[in-house]
Protein backbone atom coordinates (compact mmCIF):
# COMPACT_ATOMS: atom_id res chain seq x y z
CA UNK A 1 0.00 0.00 0.00
CA UNK A 2 1.48 3.53 -0.90
CA UNK A 3 2.19 5.70 2.33
CA UNK A 4 -0.09 8.96 0.67
CA UNK A 5 -3.11 6.20 0.65
CA UNK A 6 -5.09 6.56 3.80
CA UNK A 7 -8.90 6.46 4.79
CA UNK A 8 -10.36 9.01 7.06
CA UNK A 9 -13.38 7.96 9.17
CA UNK A 10 -14.64 11.34 9.75
CA UNK A 11 -18.28 10.27 11.44
CA UNK A 12 -20.70 7.61 11.71
CA UNK A 13 -24.58 8.25 11.79
CA UNK A 14 -26.15 7.60 15.25
CA UNK A 15 -29.17 5.78 13.66
CA UNK A 16 -28.08 3.65 10.24
CA UNK A 17 -24.56 2.07 9.04
CA UNK A 18 -24.23 5.97 7.11
CA UNK A 19 -20.63 7.17 7.12
CA UNK A 20 -18.77 10.12 6.45
CA UNK A 21 -15.24 10.26 5.23
CA UNK A 22 -12.30 10.84 3.67
CA UNK A 23 -9.80 9.02 0.74
CA UNK A 24 -6.16 10.69 0.58
CA UNK A 25 -4.05 9.08 -2.59
CA UNK A 26 -1.22 10.66 -4.36
CA UNK A 27 -3.76 12.79 -6.63
CA UNK A 28 -5.59 14.10 -3.92
CA UNK A 29 -8.10 13.21 -1.54
CA UNK A 30 -11.89 12.83 -2.42
CA UNK A 31 -14.78 12.41 0.71
CA UNK A 32 -17.39 9.94 0.94
CA UNK A 33 -19.92 8.86 0.53
CA UNK A 34 -19.31 9.32 -3.34
CA UNK A 35 -20.29 8.77 -7.08
CA UNK A 36 -17.26 7.44 -9.26
CA UNK A 37 -18.18 9.31 -13.19
CA UNK A 38 -17.46 6.07 -15.45
CA UNK A 39 -14.62 6.72 -18.10
CA UNK A 40 -14.66 3.36 -19.67
CA UNK A 41 -11.73 4.07 -22.28
CA UNK A 42 -10.10 6.60 -20.66
CA UNK A 43 -12.96 9.67 -21.04
CA UNK A 44 -16.25 10.23 -19.45
CA UNK A 45 -17.78 10.19 -22.34
CA UNK A 46 -18.87 13.80 -23.77
CA UNK A 47 -17.13 15.06 -21.04
CA UNK A 48 -13.83 16.97 -20.98
CA UNK A 49 -11.73 16.95 -17.59
CA UNK A 50 -12.56 20.67 -17.18
CA UNK A 51 -16.02 19.54 -17.52
CA UNK A 52 -15.45 17.10 -14.84
CA UNK A 53 -13.92 19.46 -12.68
CA UNK A 54 -16.78 21.90 -12.78
CA UNK A 55 -19.35 19.03 -11.83
CA UNK A 56 -16.90 18.08 -8.73
CA UNK A 57 -16.10 15.11 -9.66
CA UNK A 58 -13.45 13.63 -7.11
CA UNK A 59 -12.36 10.34 -8.46
CA UNK A 60 -13.73 8.64 -12.20
CA UNK A 61 -12.95 5.21 -13.15
CA UNK A 62 -12.00 3.46 -16.14
CA UNK A 63 -12.15 0.21 -17.39
CA UNK A 64 -9.01 -2.26 -17.64
CA UNK A 65 -10.23 -4.63 -19.88
CA UNK A 66 -11.70 -2.10 -22.86
CA UNK A 67 -7.96 -0.20 -21.87
CA UNK A 68 -6.33 -3.49 -22.54
CA UNK A 69 -8.27 -4.35 -25.82
CA UNK A 70 -7.63 -0.67 -27.15
CA UNK A 71 -5.30 0.67 -27.35
CA UNK A 72 -3.30 -1.52 -24.84
CA UNK A 73 -1.77 -1.31 -21.56
CA UNK A 74 1.83 -0.73 -23.03
CA UNK A 75 0.91 2.43 -24.89
CA UNK A 76 -0.61 3.98 -21.90
CA UNK A 77 2.54 3.18 -19.47
CA UNK A 78 4.53 5.01 -22.57
CA UNK A 79 2.41 7.86 -22.14
CA UNK A 80 2.64 8.11 -18.39
CA UNK A 81 0.01 6.52 -17.21
CA UNK A 82 -3.89 7.39 -17.29
CA UNK A 83 -3.32 10.60 -15.47
CA UNK A 84 -0.78 12.09 -18.23
CA UNK A 85 -2.90 10.30 -20.99
CA UNK A 86 -5.93 11.61 -20.21
CA UNK A 87 -4.87 14.64 -18.54
CA UNK A 88 -6.99 14.09 -15.46
CA UNK A 89 -5.17 15.13 -12.24
CA UNK A 90 -7.31 13.91 -9.58
CA UNK A 91 -7.64 10.48 -8.61
CA UNK A 92 -8.52 7.44 -10.99
CA UNK A 93 -10.01 3.71 -10.15
CA UNK A 94 -9.35 0.85 -12.61
CA UNK A 95 -11.59 -2.14 -12.34
CA UNK A 96 -10.01 -5.25 -13.32
CA UNK A 97 -12.00 -6.33 -15.95
CA UNK A 98 -13.87 -9.33 -14.64
CA UNK A 99 -16.86 -8.04 -15.18
CA UNK A 100 -16.08 -7.64 -18.65
CA UNK A 101 -14.28 -11.16 -19.28
CA UNK A 102 -17.58 -12.87 -17.11
CA UNK A 103 -19.53 -10.96 -19.58
CA UNK A 104 -18.64 -13.08 -22.36
CA UNK A 105 -19.96 -16.05 -21.21
CA UNK A 106 -20.46 -17.18 -24.39
CA UNK A 107 -16.45 -16.88 -25.76
CA UNK A 108 -14.48 -17.33 -22.50
CA UNK A 109 -13.05 -20.19 -21.06
CA UNK A 110 -12.39 -20.35 -16.98
CA UNK A 111 -9.52 -22.10 -15.82
CA UNK A 112 -7.82 -22.29 -12.59
CA UNK A 113 -5.09 -20.28 -13.42
CA UNK A 114 -7.16 -17.15 -15.31
CA UNK A 115 -9.82 -16.85 -18.40
CA UNK A 116 -9.16 -17.34 -21.78
CA UNK A 117 -11.57 -15.24 -23.88
CA UNK A 118 -12.24 -13.72 -27.40
CA UNK A 119 -12.16 -10.22 -27.86
CA UNK A 120 -15.52 -8.63 -28.95
CA UNK A 121 -13.66 -6.27 -31.05
CA UNK A 122 -11.98 -8.76 -33.80
CA UNK A 123 -12.48 -12.15 -32.55
CA UNK A 124 -8.86 -12.66 -31.14
CA UNK A 125 -8.23 -14.81 -28.26
CA UNK A 126 -6.39 -13.47 -25.17
CA UNK A 127 -6.07 -14.45 -21.35
CA UNK A 128 -6.49 -12.99 -18.03
CA UNK A 129 -4.85 -14.54 -14.91
CA UNK A 130 -4.38 -12.62 -11.71
CA UNK A 131 -0.64 -11.75 -12.73
CA UNK A 132 -1.73 -10.47 -16.16
CA UNK A 133 -4.09 -8.22 -14.53
CA UNK A 134 -2.06 -6.98 -11.94
CA UNK A 135 0.70 -5.82 -14.89
CA UNK A 136 -2.07 -3.69 -17.14
CA UNK A 137 -3.41 -2.57 -13.54
CA UNK A 138 -0.01 -1.23 -12.37
CA UNK A 139 1.05 0.15 -16.27
CA UNK A 140 -2.12 2.41 -16.33
CA UNK A 141 -0.96 2.91 -12.59
CA UNK A 142 -4.31 4.57 -11.25
CA UNK A 143 -4.28 5.32 -7.45
CA UNK A 144 -6.45 2.18 -6.84
CA UNK A 145 -6.84 -0.99 -8.45
CA UNK A 146 -9.33 -4.07 -8.32
CA UNK A 147 -8.11 -7.36 -7.72
CA UNK A 148 -9.21 -10.04 -10.53
CA UNK A 149 -12.41 -11.76 -9.27
CA UNK A 150 -15.00 -14.15 -10.57
CA UNK A 151 -18.36 -12.66 -11.14
CA UNK A 152 -21.08 -15.34 -10.55
CA UNK A 153 -24.22 -14.93 -12.88
CA UNK A 154 -27.86 -14.35 -11.32
CA UNK A 155 -29.22 -16.52 -11.02
CA UNK A 156 -26.73 -19.72 -9.96
CA UNK A 157 -26.83 -22.67 -7.39
CA UNK A 158 -24.58 -22.78 -4.52
CA UNK A 159 -22.11 -25.37 -5.10
CA UNK A 160 -21.35 -22.65 -8.48
CA UNK A 161 -21.30 -19.44 -6.44
CA UNK A 162 -19.09 -21.20 -3.57
CA UNK A 163 -17.19 -22.74 -6.51
CA UNK A 164 -16.49 -19.11 -7.99
CA UNK A 165 -15.99 -17.39 -4.69
CA UNK A 166 -13.15 -19.90 -3.68
CA UNK A 167 -11.25 -18.70 -6.79
CA UNK A 168 -12.24 -15.56 -6.02
CA UNK A 169 -10.03 -15.74 -2.77
CA UNK A 170 -6.87 -17.59 -4.62
CA UNK A 171 -7.03 -14.81 -7.24
CA UNK A 172 -6.73 -12.29 -4.43
CA UNK A 173 -3.99 -13.78 -2.40
CA UNK A 174 -2.11 -14.18 -6.11
CA UNK A 175 -3.27 -10.50 -7.03
CA UNK A 176 -1.62 -9.18 -3.24
CA UNK A 177 1.80 -11.59 -4.29
CA UNK A 178 1.72 -9.58 -7.90
CA UNK A 179 1.01 -6.36 -7.02
CA UNK A 180 4.28 -4.82 -6.09
CA UNK A 181 3.86 -0.63 -6.89
CA UNK A 182 4.41 1.83 -4.71
CA UNK A 183 2.29 4.26 -6.33
CA UNK A 184 -1.23 2.57 -6.28
CA UNK A 185 -3.45 1.04 -4.06
CA UNK A 186 -4.97 -2.27 -4.46
CA UNK A 187 -9.03 -3.39 -3.22
CA UNK A 188 -10.07 -6.89 -2.82
CA UNK A 189 -13.53 -7.49 -4.23
CA UNK A 190 -16.18 -9.90 -1.91
CA UNK A 191 -18.00 -12.21 -3.78
CA UNK A 192 -20.59 -15.33 -2.72
CA UNK A 193 -23.23 -14.29 -4.72
CA UNK A 194 -26.75 -14.47 -3.02
CA UNK A 195 -26.22 -16.62 -0.15
CA UNK A 196 -25.73 -15.16 3.53
CA UNK A 197 -23.30 -17.91 4.37
CA UNK A 198 -20.88 -17.14 1.04
CA UNK A 199 -20.97 -13.25 1.45
CA UNK A 200 -20.03 -13.49 5.21
CA UNK A 201 -17.25 -15.68 4.65
CA UNK A 202 -16.13 -14.02 1.82
CA UNK A 203 -15.63 -11.07 3.47
CA UNK A 204 -14.27 -11.82 6.34
CA UNK A 205 -11.36 -13.68 3.91
CA UNK A 206 -10.76 -10.89 2.45
CA UNK A 207 -10.93 -8.86 5.13
CA UNK A 208 -7.97 -10.96 6.71
CA UNK A 209 -5.72 -10.36 3.35
CA UNK A 210 -5.51 -6.49 5.02
CA UNK A 211 -6.80 -5.03 1.32
CA UNK A 212 -6.36 -0.80 0.67
CA UNK A 213 -10.19 -1.03 0.55
CA UNK A 214 -13.14 -3.55 -0.25
CA UNK A 215 -15.26 -3.98 -3.23
CA UNK A 216 -18.88 -5.41 -3.30
CA UNK A 217 -19.14 -7.38 -6.73
CA UNK A 218 -21.64 -9.41 -8.18
CA UNK A 219 -24.43 -7.43 -7.26
CA UNK A 220 -26.73 -5.58 -9.72
CA UNK A 221 -26.62 -8.21 -11.88
CA UNK A 222 -30.36 -8.80 -12.18
CA UNK A 223 -31.75 -9.73 -8.76
CA UNK A 224 -34.19 -8.12 -7.10
CA UNK A 225 -33.06 -4.68 -5.07
CA UNK A 226 -34.03 -5.83 -1.71
CA UNK A 227 -31.62 -9.02 -2.30
CA UNK A 228 -28.57 -6.59 -2.58
CA UNK A 229 -29.94 -4.77 0.02
CA UNK A 230 -30.45 -7.86 2.43
CA UNK A 231 -26.90 -9.30 1.11
CA UNK A 232 -25.12 -5.68 2.35
CA UNK A 233 -26.56 -6.05 5.79
CA UNK A 234 -25.45 -9.44 6.12
CA UNK A 235 -22.04 -8.56 5.36
CA UNK A 236 -21.75 -5.08 7.01
CA UNK A 237 -20.44 -5.78 10.64
CA UNK A 238 -17.57 -8.15 8.65
CA UNK A 239 -16.14 -4.98 6.74
CA UNK A 240 -13.38 -3.33 8.24
CA UNK A 241 -14.25 0.09 9.72
CA UNK A 242 -10.95 1.64 8.65
CA UNK A 243 -11.18 0.72 5.11
CA UNK A 244 -13.44 2.49 2.31
CA UNK A 245 -16.35 0.15 0.61
CA UNK A 246 -17.14 0.22 -2.76
CA UNK A 247 -20.77 -1.32 -4.01
CA UNK A 248 -19.15 -2.03 -7.97
CA UNK A 249 -21.75 -1.01 -10.63
CA UNK A 250 -24.16 0.60 -8.48
CA UNK A 251 -25.68 3.78 -9.20
CA UNK A 252 -29.41 4.49 -9.33
CA UNK A 253 -30.40 7.50 -6.60
CA UNK A 254 -32.18 5.27 -4.28
CA UNK A 255 -29.48 2.74 -4.63
CA UNK A 256 -27.43 5.49 -3.36
CA UNK A 257 -29.73 6.24 -0.54
CA UNK A 258 -30.06 2.38 0.64
CA UNK A 259 -25.96 1.54 0.26
CA UNK A 260 -24.80 4.73 1.99
CA UNK A 261 -27.95 2.99 4.81
CA UNK A 262 -25.62 -0.37 5.34
CA UNK A 263 -22.26 1.28 4.89
CA UNK A 264 -21.10 1.85 1.34
CA UNK A 265 -18.55 4.51 0.94
CA UNK A 266 -18.36 5.02 -2.97
CA UNK A 267 -20.42 3.65 -6.08
CA UNK A 268 -19.97 3.83 -9.85
CA UNK A 269 -22.31 3.31 -13.08
CA UNK A 270 -22.70 4.21 -16.50
CA UNK A 271 -26.29 4.91 -16.21
CA UNK A 272 -26.11 8.87 -16.01
CA UNK A 273 -23.80 9.13 -18.94
CA UNK A 274 -25.58 6.35 -21.37
CA UNK A 275 -29.24 8.11 -20.09
CA UNK A 276 -27.78 11.67 -21.71
CA UNK A 277 -26.84 10.14 -24.72
CA UNK A 278 -30.88 8.82 -25.16
CA UNK A 279 -32.15 12.24 -24.21
CA UNK A 280 -32.94 11.32 -20.67
CA UNK A 281 -32.37 13.82 -17.91
CA UNK A 282 -32.14 12.85 -13.71
CA UNK A 283 -33.83 15.20 -11.66
CA UNK A 284 -35.64 15.00 -8.26
CA UNK A 285 -39.03 14.48 -9.71
CA UNK A 286 -37.87 11.27 -11.38
CA UNK A 287 -36.63 10.64 -15.40
CA UNK A 288 -37.34 13.54 -17.82
CA UNK A 289 -37.52 12.46 -21.34
CA UNK A 290 -36.41 15.37 -23.47
CA UNK A 291 -37.45 14.10 -26.31
CA UNK A 292 -41.27 14.36 -25.63
CA UNK A 293 -43.03 17.05 -27.43
CA UNK A 294 -44.31 18.86 -24.60
CA UNK A 295 -40.61 20.15 -24.04
CA UNK A 296 -40.90 21.78 -27.67
CA UNK A 297 -41.43 24.82 -26.21
CA UNK A 298 -40.54 25.06 -22.70
CA UNK A 299 -37.80 27.86 -22.37
CA UNK A 300 -37.24 26.65 -18.42
CA UNK A 301 -34.09 24.66 -17.25
CA UNK A 302 -33.44 20.92 -17.11
CA UNK A 303 -34.05 21.13 -13.62
CA UNK A 304 -35.00 24.50 -11.58
CA UNK A 305 -32.28 25.12 -9.03
CA UNK A 306 -29.66 22.83 -10.36
CA UNK A 307 -25.67 24.60 -10.62
CA UNK A 308 -24.48 22.53 -13.61
CA UNK A 309 -23.49 24.25 -16.48
CA UNK A 310 -26.70 23.27 -18.57
CA UNK A 311 -29.19 24.72 -16.00
CA UNK A 312 -27.15 27.62 -14.67
CA UNK A 313 -26.22 28.77 -18.53
CA UNK A 314 -29.86 28.87 -19.27
CA UNK A 315 -29.67 26.12 -22.06
CA UNK A 316 -33.57 25.77 -22.34
CA UNK A 317 -35.22 22.47 -22.03
CA UNK A 318 -36.98 23.50 -25.70
CA UNK A 319 -33.32 24.14 -26.79
CA UNK A 320 -31.55 20.54 -25.53
CA UNK A 321 -34.64 19.17 -26.99
CA UNK A 322 -33.91 20.37 -30.33
CA UNK A 323 -30.52 19.11 -30.49
CA UNK A 324 -31.29 15.82 -29.15
CA UNK A 325 -34.07 15.65 -31.53
CA UNK A 326 -31.62 16.52 -34.82
CA UNK A 327 -28.78 14.46 -32.74
CA UNK A 328 -26.39 17.40 -32.48
CA UNK A 329 -23.43 16.26 -29.70
CA UNK A 330 -24.17 19.18 -27.52
CA UNK A 331 -27.21 18.00 -26.54
CA UNK A 332 -25.46 14.54 -25.32
CA UNK A 333 -22.99 16.68 -23.56
CA UNK A 334 -25.63 19.46 -21.78
CA UNK A 335 -27.37 16.15 -20.61
CA UNK A 336 -24.26 14.54 -19.44
CA UNK A 337 -22.80 17.50 -17.71
CA UNK A 338 -27.03 17.93 -15.53
CA UNK A 339 -27.04 13.73 -14.47
CA UNK A 340 -23.12 13.46 -13.42
CA UNK A 341 -24.24 16.88 -11.16
CA UNK A 342 -27.09 15.46 -10.35
CA UNK A 343 -25.62 12.43 -8.61
CA UNK A 344 -22.24 13.93 -7.42
CA UNK A 345 -24.40 16.98 -5.65
CA UNK A 346 -27.24 14.39 -4.29
CA UNK A 347 -24.18 12.93 -2.43
CA UNK A 348 -22.72 16.49 -1.13
CA UNK A 349 -26.08 16.54 0.13
CA UNK A 350 -26.14 13.44 1.89
CA UNK A 351 -22.93 13.97 3.12
CA UNK A 352 -24.23 17.08 5.04
CA UNK A 353 -26.95 15.14 6.27
CA UNK A 354 -24.29 13.08 7.95
CA UNK A 355 -22.52 15.75 9.11
CA UNK A 356 -26.01 17.08 10.71
CA UNK A 357 -27.36 13.77 12.29
CA UNK A 358 -30.23 13.60 9.81
CA UNK A 359 -29.13 11.29 7.11
CA UNK A 360 -32.05 9.01 8.30
CA UNK A 361 -35.11 11.85 8.12
CA UNK A 362 -32.99 13.47 4.67
CA UNK A 363 -33.07 9.69 2.49
CA UNK A 364 -36.42 8.34 4.11
CA UNK A 365 -38.24 11.77 2.64
CA UNK A 366 -36.86 11.02 -0.65
CA UNK A 367 -37.41 7.27 -0.67
CA UNK A 368 -41.49 8.04 0.24
CA UNK A 369 -41.45 10.35 -2.43
CA UNK A 370 -41.23 6.94 -4.84
CA UNK A 371 -39.33 9.04 -7.49
CA UNK A 372 -35.56 8.05 -7.10
CA UNK A 373 -36.17 4.37 -7.76
CA UNK A 374 -37.95 6.00 -11.37
CA UNK A 375 -34.28 7.20 -11.56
Amino acid sequence: MQKSFRYELIKKDKKTGARLGRVYTDHGAFDTPCYMPVGTQATVKAMTPRDLTDVNAGIILANTFHLYLRPGHELVREAGGLHSFMKWDSPILTDSGGFQVFSLSKINSIREDGVMFQSPIDGSRHFFSPEKVMEIEMALNADIAMAFDECAPFPCDHTYAEQAMNRTHRWAERCREAHNSDSQNLFGIVQGAFYTDLRIASAKFLASLDFAGYGIGGLSVGEPKETMYRMLEEIEPYMPEQKPRYLMGVGSPDCFLEGIRRGIDMFDCVMQTRMARTGMALTRHGRMNIRNAKYERDFTPIEEGCDCYACRGGFSRAYIHHLVKEKEILGAQLLTMHNLRFSIRLMEDIRESIRNDDFLEFSTGLLKQGIYDRC
